[in-house]
């Protein structure tokens, strides 16, 4: 008897941790079914069959179509233009930002966090509104127009100035993060070896650092990759990026195989980018495991320190704070002088030369309606796909990961016709249906949903999940007693990046916002569209309220961050 209990202990041991397992596995598989079919129905199918009806002909495949496409002179143009001032762009954005980062990170002084909060708005504002405010900046008209006579609308110029001011917060908050947790003491030693403050920081600051400049230049890299509003109004015909050609072919010349073949080229350059990113943050977080994460800010010292703050601050007060104003202002400067005229005129239909079909104040309540249904999705979805994540597994995982990144990089645009042609019969005839919209911006939403509550989720204790279950819990609820009530403050902060990219969405909303429910980037676009100063200053007055609506959902996101932290 003493002899058969060592050989049957271990079947029982065997069956018990099977048991666990098989059931982990079986949750997490349930938690992935919702996100996985809510990306196949709504992204996969409508973009394959966009690609699969530009390049199909009589049932075939016709993939000669590629070659001609890729060999036209003109798409190459679009192609090398594209690359080309998505490299410039991140290098000007870095540049310019890197210092504020370490000015962000290691100086304390009045008003950082309010200011940080500001260098922030231009990121969650929609691209039409950033373009908007350069237009208000540097087009006709325009401050510059009015004070010199210079213009750079239509310009290069006008681009990489407003990717800069649109992705100057990614650099200052992935480089300057990770720059506020780096130990300064250990620069410091260098420089008591003998090493210049120069030396120092290129032998030890820098390579500590390198993960985190290379996951921001991958970040602008692909935001002004795929760059659709801000070309699209301040590039004018001369200037149009893989996704403004896209828009071109596909909306303008009905030219579907040549759309197919740029999207294909679009994902398939994204989808490296992604893989990239991804190897940059496994980095990054390797480093910042090594650092010390304490507090390491101080009130500025000598005059290199105070003269640097006033650099940066000028810079912030010229390329972020001056656009904005400028574009307050314009929507205020009416034809009698400056007052409400323009922001009076929203509320009339038949103002604006047949623009809309309804009156454009409208708007404004289709967008919060849309934004808000789009955000309970995005917080479904992305909440399930981030308990899915939660433990890091194999390769199926994996690829579910970079499956929910992929809306962030692939053609908007594509997306949006996509729903038009596939949504249009039972049992999904979605072509009149006010949710069509909500399901498009989700898809941009669910990214910022995994990406804000995955690493909290991930920091809670297996532990308590496990006492839990020996308490009698199940799956269900023990993450409604333990997960959820940890988390809350993550969902709340994703909640509002979600409510705030939803409500500037305007490459796939373009497409499917009716005549009579537009968007507020949309009504924007189309106020842009067409020539006269009623609908150029109705443009600047709803374009205000766009950036108003979004610098508040940003700064109740920066409350709910600083109540958890104390330091965001």
């Amino acid at each position: 008897m003493v002899l058969d209990r060592p050989e049957v202990a271990p079947r029982e041991t065997g069956r018990a941790t099977v048991r666990p397992a098989f059931r982990q596995s079986a949750v997490r598989l349930g938690l992935m079914a919702v996100p996985v079919a809510f990306f196949a129905v709504f992204f996969a199918y409508p973009v394959t069959a966009i690609v699969s009806r530009g390049l199909k002909d009589g049932g075939r495949w016709q993939f000669g179509r590629i070659g001609e496409v890729l060999t036209d002179p003109a798409i190459g143009h679009v192609l090398w233009f594209t690359t080309w001032q998505a490299a410039a762009s991140t290098a000007l954005t870095l540049a310019v930002a890197l210092p504020g980062a370490y000015v962000f990170a290691r100086l304390d002084f009045p008003g950082k966090r309010l200011l940080r909060a500001l260098v922030t708005i231009p990121f969650v504002l929609p691209t039409v509104v950033a373009g908007s405010a350069f237009l208000a900046l540097l087009g006709r008209g325009g401050l510059l127009d009015e004070l010199w006579g210079v213009r750079l609308d239509t310009t290069v110029w006008a681009i990489l100035l407003a990717h800069v001011f649109f992705n100057y917060a990614v650099v200052v908050r992935t480089v300057g993060g990770l720059w506020a947790q780096l130990d300064p003491r250990q620069e410091e030693a260098a420089r008591v070896l003998g090493a210049g403050r120069l030396t120092a920081w290129r032998r030890v600051t820098l390579p500590a650092l390198a993960p985190a400049v290379a996951a921001a230049a991958l970040m602008v890299f692909l935001f002004t990759f795929t760059s659709f509003g801000v070309v699209q109004i301040l590039g004018g015909p001369r200037y149009a990026t893989l996704e403004v050609e896209i828009y071109q072919q596909t909306a303008q010349l009905l030219d579907l195989p040549t759309a197919a073949v740029l999207t294909l080229l679009q994902f398939v350059a994204v989808a490296v980018l992604l893989a990239v990113h991804a190897q940059a943050v496994r980095r990054r977080e390797s480093a910042l495991r090594l650092v010390d994460a304490a507090h390491t800010s101080r009130r500025p010292r000598g005059p290199a320190q105070w003269t640097l703050l006033g650099c940066v601050l000028a810079v912030i007060a010229l390329l972020i704070l001056l656009p904005l104003a400028v574009l307050v202002l314009r929507s205020f400067d009416g034809p009698d002088g400056y007052g409400l005229a323009f922001y009076r005129a929203l509320a009339s239909a038949g103002g604006n030369g047949g623009t809309f079909v309804v009156a454009p104040l409208e708007a404004i309540g289709n967008s919060l309606a849309y934004a808000l249904a789009a955000t309970g999705i995005a917080l479904v979805i992305g909440g399930l796909a981030a308990a899915a994540l939660t433990r890091r597994a194999g390769r199926l995982v994996r690829g579910f990961d970079a499956l929910l990144m992929l809306p962030l990089g692939t053609s908007a645009v594509t997306v949006g016709f996509g729903f038009l042609i596939t949504l249009d019969e039972p049992p999904l005839d979605l072509r009149t249906s006010w949710i069509l919209v909500p399901l498009a911006q989700a898809l941009v939403g669910v990214p910022f949903v995994v990406r804000t509550v995955l690493p909290v989720l991930r920091a809670v204790d297996a532990r308590l999940r496990e006492a839990a279950a020996v308490l009698g819990a199940s799956p269900l609820r023990a993450w409604r007693e333990v997960d959820l009530p940890l988390v809350g403050r993550a969902l709340a902060v994703a909640a509002g990046f979600a409510f705030a990219v939803s409500l500037g969405e305007f490459g796939a909303t373009v497409f499917i916002a009716r005549p009579d429910s537009p968007t507020l980037p949309v009504a924007v676009a189309r106020l842009l569209g067409r020539a006269g100063e009623l609908n150029y200053g109705q443009a600047m007055a709803l374009s205000t309220i766009l950036m108003l609506v979004c610098a508040v959902a940003l700064l109740v996101l920066e409350r709910v961050r600083t109540d958890r932290s104390g330091e965001f």
